[in-house]
């Protein structure tokens, strides 16, 4: 109510609240993971009428340029220590990796920023790693108890190294309470999409997509998983196999006939399969025929009964189970989400 003396402060606007992001920057980071999250950030206040939006700040040890995985040099725009003094929104974890002698991919984490991503969490509303960050949300304590992703390379790592953490290598990104997790590379901005649509609504975050020129914003369940993207095998019989099995997708296709092809018997082939690959053959087998159906959703208008017999489901129903039980949609809903011609 006015005094008489000015306007009612009750009536008076509200001032539009900017949402501090920040972002841990340090040496050897991934150059994508860095800027990938804030050029959707970008983006929400031309699509809605909330002026402040988002401030994107890089935080890292001192104020001196930090060296990314890319070779690109970033400058932060504040220090860790001062970043613990402010109230953060979301922190943003990024992730770096290196490959060991046999040219295998391995997670970084370094215990002095293992202790940084602690304190900062503590500050923040939320928090959410991109790619291999994970594994220095997971270091921290943050994800114990919780279910988490991160890129398909370093899953099992994070599995071994942190029994606690439910990892789940298949969800593009993952969200656990106010906790969230993404998976590889470009799903980075899956991530941060996600994040949008949380607070600002799933139409501005759909508008912001196509500013970006996404197809579509994807949903926490859309698969990173890829059958031609697997780890070269730990033997060249299981990777002869994987071949195999990927020249006779179109047509009849049984755990006899690999067996045959392999001079082993169903049972050895199994173990084979288990031990080289992490699946069964049966599953294998299925998981290459939706990758390949995927493709031809994509790119062609084949009907569903051609896609399933072209890829060796025999019928559109065992397509659909299939596609039911590895991606949780249908061919048909998958097509209107990813198609691309």
């Amino acid at each position: 109510m006015s005094n008489g003396h000015g306007p009612d402060p009750a009536s008076a606007p509200l001032e539009p609240v900017e949402r501090l992001i920040v972002v841990v920057l340090f040496e050897g980071v991934d150059l994508l993971d860095v800027t990938g999250p804030p050029e959707v950030f970008s983006l929400v206040p031309r699509e809605t009428d909330d002026e402040a939006g988002y401030r994107v700040v890089l935080a890292a040890r001192t104020l001196d340029p930090v060296t990314t995985s890319a070779g690109v040099r970033v400058l932060p725009d504040l220090t860790f220590a001062e970043a613990a003094t402010r109230s953060i929104d979301t922190l943003l974890v990024p992730g770096a990796v290196e490959l060991d002698s046999a040219r295998r991919v391995h997670a970084l984490t370094d215990p002095e920023l293992v202790e940084q991503v602690r304190t900062l969490a503590a500050r923040a509303r939320r928090v959410a790693s991109v790619c291999v960050g994970a594994h220095l949300l997971a270091a921290a304590g943050l994800l114990d108890g919780r279910r988490a992703t991160t890129h398909w390379s370093t899953a099992e790592q994070l599995a071994a190294e942190h029994p606690a953490v439910e990892v789940d290598a298949d969800p593009i990104f993952i969200r656990d309470g106010e906790v969230w997790t993404g998976a590889g590379i470009s799903a980075c901005l899956d991530l941060s999409l996600a994040l949008v649509a949380e607070d600002f609504g799933e139409g501005v975050a759909l508008r912001v997509a196509r500013q970006l020129v996404m197809y579509l914003k994807r949903p926490s369940g859309q698969s990173q998983f890829s059958v031609p993207l697997e780890p070269v095998s730990a033997t060249r019989r299981a990777e002869d196999l994987r071949h195999f099995v990927r020249r006779h997708l179109g047509g009849r296709l049984s755990l006899a006939d690999i067996a045959a092809y392999a001079h082993v018997s169903e049972r050895q082939l199994a173990r084979i399969f288990k031990s080289e690959l992490g699946t069964t053959p049966a599953a294998y087998i299925e998981s290459a025929r939706v990758e390949l159906a995927r493709g031809r959703l994509e790119t062609t208008d084949a009907t569903l009964e051609r896609i399933a017999s072209a890829c060796g489901f025999g019928t559109a129903d065992t397509l659909v189970r299939a596609f039911r039980r590895t991606l949780g949609i249908t061919p048909t809903e998958y097509r209107l989400r990813f198609r691309t011609g």
